[in-house]
């Protein structure tokens, strides 16, 4: 008897150990809680493996190659979740297993459904608007008559060359730049004209000039927090970032927030499963735990990015919850934009246009 008790713990010690499930997740740098992704581990055993990226065409060129052994992504609507969908690239979601989705703001996501009819593909998890973030004490130094609430302030070579100075960033993305370019020239934000892309080109290369620099969005966030730049276009949420950053750091000046009275773009980063992710069952779950009001709350809290989660808003700070630039007011909703996603002989040629802006020639 003692002999086949050993015999059966040295077949059980030949086996190879059971491997701990593992979440491939990939996201925005500094986009989530890290207290949910801990929490998510004790309460499922799965541990997540978590890699960022810092533009939409860096997401949209690691998909694109297949077998990317990510399990979620976190695509903006449009155009990078619709061109994702258009490949089929994205695995429609099982909403038996996200039972939370059914606490997602109904308005909000019919927005997303323009774009994946019924919702099958993803849910939203954060959203915000593109706009202006400002260091008004410098601006004002130099220009006291500023026109701080307009797209004018730097899209008018006038305008930037005033505040030059201080520094002025735009972020190093077309798919979200190009398009205020378009409708601040009155033209359609989605026109691929060669006309309208033409004006657009001018206009972007009128004040290349006068740009400190084309950073991608996390770095904005530094320059901005450090007082290296007093005026950027970007996330609604980085300059936030960048705000609470400033005011950690005591710094002798304020960020802030402005949505361009002109209207504002209006985005949706989505959760998605892609079409061979190697754990879909972990993805769900992953989902689910993230649509809950509690951890949406802590991560709305964290990234300062409004969520589509109604319930989670009564548990964030009063400062967080009306504060405007995080979520916006019904008249700066009603204002905004949201851009559409060009065919792909439109998209080469905005690509071409931005290679020309970044290169300032």
């Amino acid at each position: 008897m003692r002999r086949h008790f050993l015999a059966l713990i040295l077949i059980l010690a030949a086996l190879p150990a059971r491997a701990q499930p593992v979440l491939n997740v990939y996201n925005w740098a500094d986009y989530i809680d890290p207290a949910a992704v801990e929490r998510f581990t004790r309460e499922t055993g799965i541990r997540v493996r978590y890699d960022v990226y810092d533009t939409l065409e860096t997401l949209e060129g690691k998909l694109s190659t297949g077998r990317s052994g990510y399990d979620i992504v976190v695509p903006t609507s449009e155009p990078s979740f619709k061109r994702l969908l258009r490949a089929g690239a994205l695995r429609p979601l099982d909403m038996a297993r996200i039972p939370h989705a059914r606490g997602l703001d109904p308005v909000l996501m019919r927005r997303v459904a323009e774009v994946d009819p019924g919702n099958r593909h993803g849910v939203i998890y954060l959203w915000g608007t593109v706009g202006l973030g400002l260091n008004p004490e410098r601006i004002r130094s130099l220009w006291p008559e500023a026109p701080l609430e307009s797209l004018d302030l730097l899209l008018n070579p006038d305008n930037i060359r005033r505040i030059a100075r201080c520094g002025v960033a735009v972020m190093d993305s077309a798919v979200d730049v190009l398009p205020s370019v378009l409708r601040h020239l009155g033209r359609h934000p989605d026109s691929t004209d060669p006309a309208d892309l033409e004006a657009a080109q001018r206009a972007l290369l009128a004040i290349r000039p006068h740009l400190r620099s084309i950073p991608s969005p996390p770095a904005l966030i530094e320059a901005l927090a450090n007082g290296e730049i007093c005026a950027a276009f970007t996330y609604s949420g980085d300059v936030i970032q960048a705000a609470a950053r400033a005011r950690e750091a005591q710094r002798p000046f304020s960020v802030q927030y402005v949505a361009p009275r002109e209207g504002a773009q209006l985005w949706f980063d989505m959760l998605a499963i892609p079409a061979d992710a190697p754990n879909p069952d972990a993805a769900h779950a992953f989902i689910d735990f993230l649509l809950r009001p509690d951890v949406m709350a802590g991560i709305t809290r964290q990234v300062r990015f409004a969520n589509a989660v109604p319930e989670s808003r009564p548990l964030l700070p009063e400062a967080v919850r009306d504060d405007p630039s995080v979520f916006p007011p019904p008249e700066v909703i009603e204002r905004s934009f949201i851009a559409g996603t060009p065919a792909q002989a439109g998209e080469r040629a905005r690509a071409r246009l931005w290679a020309r802006f970044r290169a300032g020639r």
